[in-house]
């Protein structure tokens, strides 16, 4: 039985040492072209990533960039509103697009002899989008409605808001993506044309093709569809406000009516992956899971679920994937009859508890074997494997970043845990909410 079990870690890391075949390019006009080759089936994943997200937009138009990913489905020069996708479903293919603080993307999953169809449409909308005083005014009420459910009428959603805009001062990260409504509402023509003429242009932008192809094949479509576009000499440098050092813990109580059960959240600056130094953010992975990220095994999970009681959920995570800073996560929702105050005690205790122990060598090998085997497991979804670099080199990273970060993760050691524990679990640098129904559970 040991010899099976040694034979298969034996598969499983020559598995994650063997990096997926990946092909770049850069056209003339600026553009990069990223081909990953996997020929087990006839299908294949165009997406077009902007480096352009809502922490990119004009202050005083928060919302813009999502805005504008809804209005590329409407007419072009020689596409009716609506023919995007309609073309795309006719061909037996599905598409979508979605925007996040760094980039835009736009993508469609179809068979692999539709790739030129799917290059011929999103390359002319690159350039030739046209939209009318009409389209934005309806569009605009599809959007004020899309935040109506997804934040006005969720009490979470409006409290992460505002622990966003609370932790992130000065830096685009604390606005929303989808706008603050007030903003959204005054969104007009000329905002999106502006954002349009100036973000969405070849050398702003990264082509991602993953699937059935031969990559000279797509090298060939993309200099044909793509590589006549001109690239925009106006583009700016991207640089944003970055945020002043914190000095003080920050705190905030959110008050809805709403919450069936008080719970309390904080959430840490922390450093995000970073082009040829990723190993902090490798390390703040391997944290989260042995902070919170079960409740049989994580610290907050033994310590607060089971020995004493004083919770009845527990969970950390760590968001670093990013251009500029991450956030390291802290959730506690109190058993009946603790108090918010007994319970934030109680993770704070068991928080200095951790830094000074030692990690179980154990959890940190079976952590390793976990992340491991996802990763293994990752190379059988090409959409996701498209996802992961167009994301990841709309965000500074590189390929050789992307293709170093299992390896990255292997190596960290329980030695470079503690020491990102120590630098990042800082009350200093920290927001900390309790989300109540009332003033009476706020003690």
């Amino acid at each position: 039985m040991k010899r099976i079990f040694a034979g298969l870690a034996l598969l499983m890391a020559a598995a994650t040492a063997q990096a997926e075949d990946v092909t770049t390019y850069m056209l003339d006009n600026g553009m990069e072209v990223v081909v990953i080759e996997d020929n087990r089936a006839p299908v294949v994943v165009h997406m077009v990533w902007y480096k352009v997200g809502s922490a990119d937009e004009p202050v005083g138009a928060s919302g813009v960039a999502h805005f504008l990913e809804h209005l590329l489905f409407k007419a072009t020069d020689v596409l009716e509103a609506g023919e995007f996708s309609e073309t795309v479903a006719a061909n037996g293919g599905t598409d979508n697009a979605f925007t996040s603080y760094d980039y835009t993307a736009y993508f469609q999953r179809i068979a692999a002899d539709r790739l030129e169809l799917m290059m011929q449409m999103e390359s002319n909308r690159m350039n030739n989008l046209v939209i009318t005083a009409e389209d934005v005014e309806t569009e605009r009420q599809v959007v004020l409605e899309e935040r109506n459910q997804r934040t006005e009428n969720n009490a979470g959603a409006l409290a992460q808001e505002q622990f966003r805009a609370a932790q992130f001062q000065n830096h685009r990260y604390g606005v929303p993506v989808i706008g603050w409504k007030h903003e959204m509402e005054q969104l007009d023509l000329q905002d999106a044309l502006d954002f349009y003429d100036l973000y969405y242009s070849p050398n702003n932008a990264v082509l991602v093709v993953a699937g059935d192809v031969v990559p000279e094949d797509v090298l060939a479509l993309a200099k044909k569809y793509y590589g006549v576009i001109p690239a925009e000499d106006q583009l700016p440098v991207r640089e944003r406000p970055q945020e002043p050092p914190q000095r003080a813990e920050r705190r905030i109580t959110y008050e809805d009516p709403r919450v069936s059960q008080p719970y309390l959240i904080r959430s840490y600056l922390a450093p995000e992956r970073d082009p040829g130094a990723q190993e902090e953010a490798a390390a703040l992975v391997y944290l989260a899971d042995l902070l919170g990220g079960s409740s049989f095994t994580s610290a907050l999970g033994q310590a607060l679920q089971f020995d004493t009681q004083t919770a009845v959920y527990t969970n950390a995570s760590y968001s670093g994937a990013s251009l500029d800073s991450g956030l390291f996560y802290l959730y506690v929702v109190p058993a009946e009859g603790v108090s918010l105050s007994q319970a934030e005690a109680a993770m704070d205790a068991e928080i200095a508890r951790f830094l000074e122990a030692p990690i179980d060598p154990e959890r940190m090998e079976s952590l390793r074997t976990q992340m491991r085997a996802s990763e293994i497991y990752a190379k059988d979804d090409t959409q996701a494997l498209a996802r992961r670099y167009g994301a990841a080199l709309t965000q500074s990273l590189t390929v050789e970043d992307v293709q170093a970060w299992p390896d990255i993760l292997q190596s960290v050691t329980a030695e470079d845990v503690k020491a990102v524990a120590a630098k990042v679990l800082n009350r200093n640098q920290a927001v900390t909410g309790w989300i109540v129904a009332n003033q009476e559970e706020a003690r």
